[in-house]
């Protein structure tokens, strides 16, 4: 897959050292994927779940760094692209306000 933006997580690293191990080894996994729909990512990551936010569309939610933060992505299987929306703690998740900005 084709990680649209990868500085970007390089970014959220620096701000969250304790997301770096698992944000690496994400980076890695997802940009050697083939993805062709969401059960092609759970059996790469078993805890990834798809929502719908508010504009109807579905997103991947990624666990990381052991249930502590989530990765917010929009994959685009018909173009192997995977666009990193956010990036938050799971108390920032879980009001789910970021739920009315996609």
């Amino acid at each position: 897959m084709w990680i649209v933006k990868p500085p970007t997580i390089r970014e959220w690293m620096r701000m969250h050292p304790g997301a770096r191990s698992s944000l690496t080894r994400w980076l890695e996994l997802t940009a050697h994927a083939q993805w062709r729909r969401f059960e092609d990512i759970r059996e790469e990551f078993r805890s990834c779940d798809e929502v719908r936010v508010s504009s109807g569309r579905r997103v991947a939610v990624f666990n990381i760094g052991g249930n502590n933060y989530r990765l917010i992505c929009a994959v685009h299987y018909n173009i192997g692209r995977v666009f990193v929306l956010r990036f938050m703690t799971h108390g920032q998740y879980s009001d789910g306000r970021w739920k009315d900005e996609l």
